[in-house]
């Protein structure tokens, strides 16, 4: 059996879900991570928001900080042993309307732009050679809006296939209320986490050094946060639709 995790960036799928695809992998099952919107863009192509980012994240261009992210994603996957798979699609602080136009020049939680309805199909239509028949999908509920997550969801709900569905960390943590309205006419499971998969799952998002401050302030508030979660739960809590 493969577990595919489609993780919208570079970072998703190993903060919402580290601590079950260790005990996954070291169950025997393969599994990878697909990060969806890791493409490079042109050359010194970078919005004013991208700017911001790139300079709270310590780097000086778009350039820089998809190939530090990569290799953090490569460093993280390994630790929970996945397999880390790249796709080319563009982060949306990366992305320009057809009168070249900043799409989300203010707010990645903005809802996806008119502009960009055929996206989900595009996605789907790169993904879908790839996956096999009794491959396992795992999507973010999009938990917070950001507005590839939801992108993301949508393309993963057009393959027309059976998804698990995991919890955007740290958005969950932030916004617990949002919760509730994303898994109407789910049912939850809770993962089982054992103390190493918890140890695992804290270092491979330690691994994400460039992303630490701006998620959660600091590693040791990274460690604390991630910590009482998996302390109510014992684990990690997945959604299936009924």
């Amino acid at each position: 059996m493969r577990y595919i995790y489609l993780s919208p960036h570079l970072d998703d799928a190993v903060l919402s879900a580290g601590g079950v695809i260790y005990e996954q992998t070291q169950s025997g099952n393969q599994v990878e991570i697909w990060t969806i919107m890791c493409g490079f863009p042109p050359e010194n192509e970078a919005s004013p928001l991208a700017q911001k980012l790139h300079a709270e994240w310590g780097f000086s261009s778009a350039k820089e900080t998809v190939e530090k992210r990569r290799a953090e994603n490569l460093a993280a996957a390994a630790i929970v042993g996945a397999k880390a798979v790249q796709f080319n699609f563009l982060d949306c602080i990366y992305r320009r309307g057809k009168n070249g136009d900043w799409l989300y020049a203010d707010n990645i939680f903005d809802p996806p732009h008119p502009e960009e309805a055929d996206l989900p199909a595009e996605i789907a239509k790169v993904i879908t050679p790839r996956i096999q028949s009794d491959d396992v999908l795992v999507c973010q509920l999009t938990v917070g809006n950001h507005v590839d997550h939801v992108t993301v969801r949508k393309a993963a709900e057009l393959l027309k296939r059976p998804l698990i569905y995991d919890a955007d960390i740290p958005y969950l943590l932030n916004h617990p209320d949002d919760l509730g309205p994303k898994t109407v006419g789910m049912k939850e499971k809770a993962y089982s986490v054992s103390e190493a998969g918890l140890q695992s799952w804290l270092e491979a998002i330690a691994s994400y050094q460039s992303q630490i401050a701006v998620l959660f302030e600091s590693p040791e508030l990274m460690r604390e946060k991630i910590l009482a979660y998996w302390s109510e739960h014992r684990g990690i809590q997945f959604w299936e639709f009924e």
